[in-house]
């Protein structure tokens, strides 16, 4: 785990993720490689929850594709410098707002949704120039499967990665530092992921 997390810090520090362009880039990818496997993405979460490809669409699949269709066409205003009033103590300065990537990013998904509950958040953090590592949840193990080896196999894993596994292997990426963890399940869970975090003083979205 170490090594997958330190490969992807070395990676974010050349700042290539605060291209925009290689966000937006990033996101196609994404967005085509889940269109080329849909076929083996309904196959799987039917496999894991016997639902169709109806629901699959209109529950996991159309979501993302929205969201990654928002975050293309509005990513260079989201990335832009804002002026904005500098206060009086302050003057003659000037104060903006600069929209940075924080680095790595963990995303534990949720078995309920698992494809929408893990890439969701994988959308928000690539749009927003960060490397993601990705551990689907366990329970729903033909989708995890897919993804992981969907993900692996279009993408340099120093951006974007899937580790598969249960409560070892994501308490072994908890032990590692990372710069914001992304969490869906339940409160007693999130309360462990929580702790773990704030020994690094890691934001959390839960």
């Amino acid at each position: 785990m170490n090594q997958i997390v330190a490969h992807q810090q070395k990676f974010f520090q050349t700042n290539a993720t605060k291209n925009v362009a290689f966000r937006i880039e990033q996101l196609k990818k994404l967005e085509l490689a889940l269109k080329e496997n849909e076929q083996l993405l309904n196959e799987a979460i039917f496999s894991d929850f016997k639902k169709s490809a109806f629901d699959n669409y209109t529950t996991e699949l159309g979501i993302i594709y929205s969201e990654i269709n928002t975050a293309c066409k509005k990513l260079h205003t989201w990335s832009k410098t804002k002026k904005v009033t500098t206060n009086f103590l302050n003057f003659p300065g000037r104060s903006y707002i600069i929209p940075e990537p924080l680095g790595v990013t963990l995303i534990i998904g949720a078995w309920n949704y698992p494809y929408q509950l893990s890439i969701s958040p994988a959308i928000a953090a690539i749009a927003a120039g960060n490397t993601v590592i990705l551990k689907p949840s366990e329970i729903a193990a033909a989708t995890s499967a897919l993804l992981a080896k969907i993900i692996n196999n279009t993408f340099d894993p120093a951006i974007f990665k899937v580790v598969e596994g249960g409560v070892s292997e994501t308490t072994q990426l908890l032990n590692e530092k990372f710069d914001k963890i992304f969490f869906t399940g339940s409160t007693e869970v999130g309360k462990i992921i929580y702790e773990a975090a704030a020994k690094t003083l890691t934001p959390v979205t839960l």
